[in-house]
């Protein structure tokens, strides 16, 4: 059973590693390399620790155990900027559950829209949801070109 509990000040060096995992195992399937170990390379526990506590809300999800499986995050303007699972959580539905718990989340706040910046990877999980393809980012990281895609979700009342 996986339970979706608050982000803590502690978590922060486990969603910098889980970040890191993630984006090594499931980035090869839909990116290079070079591009992989680039966006793995911005997992950093201070740039963690400072944007989980910036205001956003942080939803950590969890076996029953207490091992971190995954997290995501909502902005107050609806832009939600991470959402990631472990590779050893692939096919539990992880990303699923933080993603509803996030939505619940945003029409409880009266959010009326959802955005995002998908990668490859993520963008069908997001068009299971209801999101809409607005654009294609191309962007570099460290040099290294890469895309994700402009997706948003307008939450009915």
């Amino acid at each position: 059973m996986i339970r979706i509990r608050l982000y803590e000040p502690a978590d922060a060096p486990h969603l910098a590693d889980l970040y890191a995992r993630s984006v090594r195992h499931f980035g090869p399937r839909a990116y290079t390399p070079a591009q992989v170990e680039a966006w793995a390379g911005r997992a950093d526990v201070e740039r963690m620790a400072a944007r989980c506590a910036d205001g956003r809300l942080v939803l950590i999800a969890e076996d029953e155990a207490g091992a971190r499986l995954g997290y995501g995050d909502l902005e107050p303007d609806g832009h939600l900027d991470f959402l990631y699972a472990a590779p050893e959580a692939e096919g539990m539905g992880v990303g699923t559950a933080l993603y509803r718990a996030l939505e619940t989340e945003a029409r409880r706040r009266g959010i009326t829209r959802i955005y995002v910046e998908a990668s490859e990877l993520a963008r069908p999980l997001f068009e299971r949801h209801g999101f809409t393809l607005t654009g294609r980012n191309d962007f570099a990281i460290d040099a290294v070109p890469i895309h994700n895609f402009s997706m948003e979700k307008r939450l009915i009342r």
